[in-house]
């Protein structure tokens, strides 16, 4: 097996701590994307809000992947935390796709990070790759972050956008907080419980996020979610069974909507999404379903 050099942003963060351990664990070389000064050779100090990036450490690099930005669900989403999330991505976006343009032998491939957050609330429509972006202010930062790299499609560098689903993990992300909850026999359906949660396991995102930086050919949108969404009830009762706990406290949408404030739609509203260009890809899933997800993440 071919040796890579792989440049990671958001290599602190769940999807990108796993991706940087997998990587390493096969023996490619993982380089870090820091904001602090680079140490050693595994690291390139960047600053994405100032959209600065230590280009020379990027020489050699076979891809670069960014997944770093501010946490969606850490805090309330006051004007100023919504600027933050912005700028965490796009600005950092584009400093890394200028980056990798300037280079004078770029990365074969960028896979930079995305949402499907980008399809707004879904309804019981299942939507793919093809659907338009939606409405509202998760949507309108989908698109902007995807439009931030428009520096290395340009430059001719196969560029990927990975739009992720909900990670099923106990080491961070939504899930984080609800395993706690229904460990303790207080998990219960959000709201009416018919909004469809498109989740992916977090072994299903690492090896999705491999599959597009090692087959040619791959660019644009695909989306990281399992085949098979189902909704909040469906995943609240599949989260009792493997757990061994009843779910018996509904949390009622005014509740959440009061203590989450304009995030509360995100966690009411429904996206049933299907990884349609993911599948024709050949990538397979191994945990098609929420209970297997589940499972896996225990």
């Amino acid at each position: 097996m071919e040796r890579l050099r792989i440049a990671v942003a958001g290599a602190s963060g769940l999807i990108g701590g796993a991706l940087a351990r997998s990587l390493a664990a096969d023996g490619h070389e993982v380089v870090r994307l820091v904001r602090r000064a680079a140490r050693d050779e595994g690291e390139v100090r960047w600053d994405p809000e100032k959209q600065y990036v230590d280009t020379a450490g990027l020489a050699g690099c076979h891809a670069v992947v960014n997944l770093a930005g501010a946490g969606i669900g850490d805090r309330r989403w006051s004007d100023t935390y919504k600027k933050t999330l912005r700028d965490s991505r796009v600005l950092g976006t584009a400093a890394l796709a200028e980056a990798v343009a300037a280079l004078e032998e770029p990365p074969r491939v960028l896979v930079n990070g995305s949402a499907i957050g980008f399809y707004g609330d879904t309804g019981d429509r299942a939507v793919d790759e093809s659907a338009p972006p939606g409405d509202g202010f998760l949507s309108a930062l989908c698109v902007e972050w995807e439009e931030a790299a428009a520096a290395a499609q340009e430059a001719g560098v196969r560029t990927v956008f990975a739009r992720t689903g909900l990670v099923v993990s106990r080491q961070g992300g939504a899930w984080a907080r609800l395993f706690p909850l229904f460990k303790a026999g207080l998990g219960g359906r959000l709201g009416d419980g018919r909004q469809y949660w498109s989740f992916v396991a977090l072994h299903d995102e690492v090896a999705a996020l491999r599959h597009l930086i090692d087959t040619d050919g791959l660019t644009g949108p695909f989306n990281l979610t399992a085949p098979n969404p189902v909704t909040n009830a469906v995943i609240t009762a599949a989260m009792g069974r493997v757990l061994h706990r009843p779910t018996p406290f509904p949390v009622p949408a005014a509740a959440l909507r009061l203590a989450l404030g304009e995030m509360s739609g995100d966690v009411l509203g429904s996206q049933r999404v299907l990884p349609k260009r993911l599948l024709e890809s050949g990538f397979t899933f191994a945990f098609p379903d929420i209970e297997g997800a589940i499972g896996a993440a225990l």
